[in-house]
């Protein structure tokens, strides 16, 4: 299957649905199986776009997104698109080669946990980690 424009980020909300970015301030949902699009949302905070959304984690119905060119995890409501949390991930060191490129870029969910494995864009490193508190 095909679809038009880039694919930054995606993750799985129930197994039949994808949630999609494309560094834009959007949120794809598209059907798993045939990639059709679904719906878009705009991804928001106190009313205002939210863009360069980038790698994405599904985890209970909420999506995780990293903002692209920084140490920003956003909770997001993936139905509207509103963001209900954020993470700030400035304490993980960025061991990487110096390059504008090697930035904050990775997050998967541990299952059976409540922590998360972060990583960078060619980073030596990856962080276990709780988000909690989330604000």
């Amino acid at each position: 299957a095909s679809y038009p424009g880039e694919g930054w980020g995606l993750c799985s909300l129930d197994n039949t649905t994808l949630v999609m970015s494309d560094g834009t301030d959007e949120l794809r949902h598209i059907d798993g199986e045939t990639f059709a699009e679904q719906e878009r949302v705009r991804v928001t905070m106190n009313g205002q776009a939210i863009d360069n959304i980038n790698e994405l984690e599904c985890v209970d119905g909420e999506v995780f997104a990293n903002v692209w060119f920084s140490t920003t995890i956003l909770r997001i409501d993936p139905a509207t698109g509103e963001v209900t949390g954020t993470i700030d991930a400035s304490g993980l060191e960025n061991n990487a080669a110096d390059d504008p490129d090697n930035v904050l870029n990775g997050i998967a969910h541990i299952p059976g946990t409540e922590e998360y494995y972060l990583t960078g864009k060619r980073w030596p490193d990856m962080y276990r980690v709780s988000f909690d508190p989330i604000s």
